[in-house]
């Protein structure tokens, strides 16, 4: 036998020490990222509470309302089969600033979003909601108008009910038809009513028009026709304002749609 090769008994035992070598702790993660099986998440304070992001190498999968970490981490994995591990510190740091920033407003560039698993339409209509502008609100019905599926209302709602990223893709931006502002999937109607309040949106304004069945503002100076927390009818002042009831209407009384905001 070759003196410069191992014995079977030292490979043996070099193979027995191998078993008691563990791995480094991030590796399993890591393999798991990579594999597919499983997603990141920090948890993220906002003003309605805490949520959790989670994401993958194609962009933010979910945000989720949840008390603790357990309760959101079975519901992950229950919608999306795959667990959900939490980021090391240099990740969530690095990532948190985007996402605070995004809720604040103040953020231009979108983030990345994993939506390929939805249908097109679902996809259109969540990027659709990105355009609402923060503290502005718009019907259901201006999303089917806008994506080019105006009898599709209903299904915008079920579209927008399923959002996986809800305040990120900002749903609560969307009211319904007759201006009142309807559910919102990640807590109810008081939490839709609170994130406007905090974007500027001015929700009971909003809740009072609906119940004087007043769905836009005109300026008798431009005579141009807007939703009523559009910038431009956010000019106008009392004493040039005129609202309106219906698209109808407004059109009727000689006035046309706003550019900016397009009610019709």
């Amino acid at each position: 036998m070759n003196r410069d090769q191992p014995s079977p008994r030292a490979i043996v035992q070099t193979l027995h020490n191998l078993r008691t070598v563990l791995p480094p702790a991030t590796l399993l993660p890591s393999v798991m990222r990579l594999t597919g099986l499983a997603d990141s998440y920090i948890p993220l304070e906002t003003p309605v509470g805490t949520v959790f992001v989670a994401w993958n190498v194609r962009g933010i999968t979910a945000v989720m309302r949840r008390d603790d970490v357990g309760n959101f981490t079975a519901d992950y994995l229950r919608q999306f089969q795959r667990q959900a591990i939490a980021a090391d510190a240099t990740t969530a740091n690095a990532l948190r600033p985007a996402l605070e920033a995004t809720v604040r407003g103040e953020r231009k560039a979108p983030l990345p979003f994993d939506l390929h698993k939805l249908t097109e339409f679902e996809q259109a209509v969540l990027r659709k909601a990105l355009e609402i502008p923060r503290g502005q609100v718009r019907p259901y019905g201006w999303i089917a108008r806008e994506i080019g599926r105006p009898g599709a209302v209903r299904a915008v709602g079920s579209a927008l009910k399923h959002n996986p990223i809800p305040l990120l893709i900002p749903c609560h931006r969307v009211v319904l038809s007759d201006g009142q502002l309807g559910q919102y999937a990640m807590g109810g109607t008081n939490i839709k009513r609170a994130l406007l309040e905090v974007e500027g949106a001015e929700p009971e304004t909003l809740e009072t028009l609906a119940q004087q069945h007043v769905q836009f503002y005109g300026s008798d100076t431009t005579n141009v026709f807007c939703f009523p927390t559009c910038r431009h009818a956010r000019r106008v002042t009392l004493q040039h304002r005129v609202t309106f009831g219906s698209v109808r209407e407004a059109v009727a009384s000689g006035y046309r749609p706003c550019k900016v905001c397009r009610p019709a």
